[in-house]
């Protein structure tokens, strides 16, 4: 079968969910017995994610083969369970900079080279290389229809549905608004949006209408009439308790049975039983784990958003729906321990505490100080990347005697650089060579026998997924082991330390990769299970 290419753009605002309609589709189509994998354009100059502000843009979610991407392939991954790679992503920086590369080259023969063509070429070309060998290949295009750094995407994409109409179909995703002083779900704002993408040349095939509530059936017929859209394949997207009902909730719209009626196609199968079992155990939890998140990725002006740690909330969902159990989770500013230290205390209130990955020294002593707390208090703790290395840091310096203990990203002249940079990394930095540069991507890991480790995972050899360039300095292990920190796995091609315990405690266990980010709904990590089993027993 030839490969079916569906678009997925944006209108009315950015943040409405189009990665979770792209990855409801993934799922759909899985379920109709389909392979299916998934494309995410970024209109960003950057060539990949990992440069980019979390604040502003979200969590990097990295892949196996160390790509740093948007934080919809995490979505991908999630709701479709497999596994993406760079190819998976595409920004206008990388575009450029290969058309750029190959004009350098001498690929195009001396040719002037134009944007227009030449770029758009180029979009195509990436999209068709990742939708190789599978039946479906879903594209979601940053932003939103009418922004003029998506007119080169969108130009690509009309390109590729008139040279093969049968084989493309566009959605707008597009918010109906319900104002409070009005009452009334409005329409306009989607039949402005439909308009800008019909100035691109393209016409939607579906209109995804995300809203408070359910769309009515005149709100329906009036999208249907003022966008030129068939009334059937007007779909209604409102809020829901849980994303992972969004699936559900399309297939109750006939999405699926639609997508394939307009590709000529027959359902090979039609089961998504496991997916609506796990849905019903997240709708029909009943005690809640209290977890706190420490982090300093979570103000943005008077907001608080949650973005940059969405892979660590839904590993955290993923452990407790399976469970029977329900999520609440509180994010914590680690500025507020460092300005009273005091408050930590607060932290006996929880369950559990994790604390996440991160870059620079903000926030560092407060989260330092939640550590301590967790360590002498007996409370569950959950250190991912930089929690991780602020637990060494925190047992150096208060069990160890390394009262100045810190790391070289921190402090260049501490006595004792108990996490400090690989040789090969410091080169990088001296050159400035940021841009994808960490140690990225799956690396091996040996666990030690009787550990928590070892017992989560119940084997010997693991496969995670890295992001960061400081690692546990090995000059230093020894007399972290002589007082009793336990080394649970370790990297054999590097030896690297990996895992780090602490047996006198029920559960303290901080990795240097980052475990969240190959949770999925229907297998939740098993680090992030114990860590849940370990708080409910709090």
């Amino acid at each position: 079968m030839k490969t079916k290419y569906i678009f997925v753009t944006g209108g009315v605002m950015s943040g409405i969910g189009k990665g979770v309609v792209t990855a409801s589709v993934l799922r759909i189509l899985q379920s109709k017995g389909y392979s299916v994998t998934a494309l995410k354009v970024d209109p960003y100059l950057n060539v990949d994610a990992g440069t980019m502000n979390p604040i502003e843009h979200g969590e990097v979610f990295v892949t196996d083969d160390g790509s740093e991407g948007d934080q919809d392939l995490g979505n991908y991954e999630r709701f479709a369970g497999i596994d993406l790679s760079e190819k998976n992503y595409m920004t206008t920086g990388k575009v450029y900079r290969s058309v750029i590369e190959k004009e350098r080259n001498l690929e195009y023969e001396g040719k002037c080279v134009e944007v227009v063509p030449d770029i758009p070429n180029e979009v195509i070309r990436r999209i068709k290389e990742a939708g190789k060998d599978v039946d479906f290949a879903l594209v979601e295009i940053g932003g939103t229809v009418g922004e003029y750094q998506n007119m080169l995407f969108l130009e690509a994409a009309r390109m590729m549905r008139l040279e093969s109409p049968q084989d493309v179909l566009f959605f707008l995703v597009s918010y109906l608004p319900v104002p409070n002083t009005i009452g009334e779900m409005k329409t306009k704002p989607t039949q402005a949006a439909s308009r800008s993408l019909n100035a691109a040349g393209i016409q939607p095939d579906f209109i995804i209408g995300r809203s408070p509530v359910s769309m009515d059936e005149v709100r329906k017929r009036k999208i249907s009439v003022f966008c030129s859209v068939d009334e059937r394949d007007v779909i209604s997207s409102p809020d829901i308790e849980c994303m992972y009902e969004a699936p559900i909730v399309f297939e109750e719209e006939g999405l699926g049975r639609r997508i394939l009626e307009k590709f000529n196609l027959k359902k090979k199968q039609d089961d998504m039983s496991d997916w609506k079992n796990f849905v019903s155990m997240a709708k029909k939890r009943s005690r809640s784990a209290k977890i706190a998140i420490i982090g300093k990725y979570f103000e943005t002006g008077d907001f608080v958003l949650s973005d940059a740690y969405i892979s660590v909330i839904e590993a955290v969902k993923h452990a407790c729906y399976n469970m029977g159990y329900s999520d609440d989770i509180s994010w914590i500013s680690a500025s507020r321990y460092e300005e009273d230290p005091s408050s930590v205390e607060e932290l006996l209130n929880y369950d559990g505490v994790i604390v996440p990955g991160g870059f620079g020294k903000r926030g560092v002593e407060g989260k330092i100080e939640a550590i301590k707390f967790c360590r002498e208090n007996s409370i569950p703790f959950l250190g991912l990347c930089m929690g991780m290395q602020l637990a060494v840091i925190e047992f150096a310096r208060n069990v160890c005697g390394m009262h100045e203990a810190s790391s070289s990203e921190f402090s260049s002249d501490t006595p004792f650089p108990v996490i400090t940079i690989m040789p090969d990394q410091e080169d990088l930095i001296r050159k400035k060579k940021y841009g994808g540069s960490m140690r990225l991507g799956a690396f091996r890991c040996k666990l030690k026998k009787g550990t928590l480790s070892f017992k989560a995972y119940e084997k010997s050899e693991i496969s995670e997924r890295h992001r960061h360039r400081f690692e546990l300095n090995n000059e230093f292990r020894e007399t972290l082991e002589k007082n009793e920190m336990i080394v649970a796995g370790n990297n054999p091609d590097h030896d690297l330390v990996e895992i780090i315990e602490l047996g006198n405690h029920p559960f303290f266990l901080g990795t240097q990769f980052h475990p969240e980010y190959k949770s999925r709904p229907l297998e939740p990590h098993p680090l992030f299970k114990e860590f849940i089993k370990k708080a409910l027993e709090r």
